[in-house]
């Protein structure tokens, strides 16, 4: 909440970024935004981080289908090939699980979960996306984090553990950062469809990579690279495509006369 407050009131949009018109639609992106975030926390407690990412890129895939089904989004034969092959890679990696010897480290268990968090983590992009159409960013993260919070909070009777000082430090960045991401990503639904700015999510690849080998000395197997490169291929594509559309979309815009004036 600390760095979503300082940037609404930097903005001149405090205290009124409470107020809104939409509070079902709010209450939608937070269940669906917290389960997603629950069982991927719940995910992470099974795999390895760089086997979660890969499975996590299911959720830029699938928001491409749920934005030409609830969002009437044109999407066309090119990104619905792109998310055809995008989800072949997942099953790739999804194979590291099911294989004989893929146990141990890399849990079956983990993998559904980190699925299933892609699935609602899509559902909340494209509730962002609805949610923009008529609230500022910053309302929407401010509900987010607020009601997020609580719902944690209730989690409190099921465990429990007081954090060393050390960890303390570290979920206090994780929440300055966290609340950093989610104004851009919120403000970033402003700009493009949300089938458009799914893939970028696939460069989240490099900093799980890093922080696997650095942090956790954990290299990643040969299935989990090869599906991830088959989803990041596919990613590309959606952006080459989108980017030739705009450009064609841009020229009809430019081609056409002038509006006459108003009498």
């Amino acid at each position: 909440l600390v760095p979503v407050l300082v940037w609404a009131a930097w903005r001149g949009q405090f205290p009124g970024v409470f107020l809104t018109r939409n509070v079902r639609g709010h209450l939608l992106r937070v269940t669906v935004g917290t389960t997603s975030m629950f069982l991927g926390f719940s995910a992470l407690g099974y795999l390895p981080i760089v086997d979660a990412t890969a499975i996590g890129y299911a959720a830029p895939l699938i928001t491409v289908a749920f934005a030409a089904f609830l969002l009437g989004e044109a999407v066309h034969v090119y990104r619905w090939s792109a998310v055809v092959i995008g989800l072949v890679g997942v099953l790739v990696i999804l194979f590291e699980y099911v294989e004989p010897g893929g146990g141990g480290e890399r849990s079956l268990l983990g993998a559904g979960l980190q699925l299933a968090s892609a699935v609602f983590a899509a559902w909340a992009a494209i509730q962002i996306s609805v949610l923009s159409r008529t609230e500022p960013a910053g309302t929407i993260v401010v509900y987010f984090s607020s009601f997020a919070a609580l719902v944690a909070l209730l989690t409190i009777p099921f465990g429990w553990v007081m954090p060393t000082p050390t960890e303390a430090l570290m979920l206090v960045g994780t929440g300055l950062f966290g609340g950093v991401g989610q104004v851009l990503m919120t403000q970033s639904y402003r700009y493009a469809d949300a089938s458009v700015l799914a893939p970028f999510d696939y460069t989240s690849m490099i900093w799980a990579v890093l922080v696997s080998l650095v942090i956790f000395s954990t290299a990643p197997t040969v299935l989990v690279l090869t599906g991830s490169a088959i989803v990041i291929g596919a990613g590309l594509v959606v952006i080459w495509r989108e980017r030739q559309l705009g450009l064609i979309r841009n020229r009809i815009k430019q081609a056409q006369p002038p509006a006459p004036p108003a009498s």
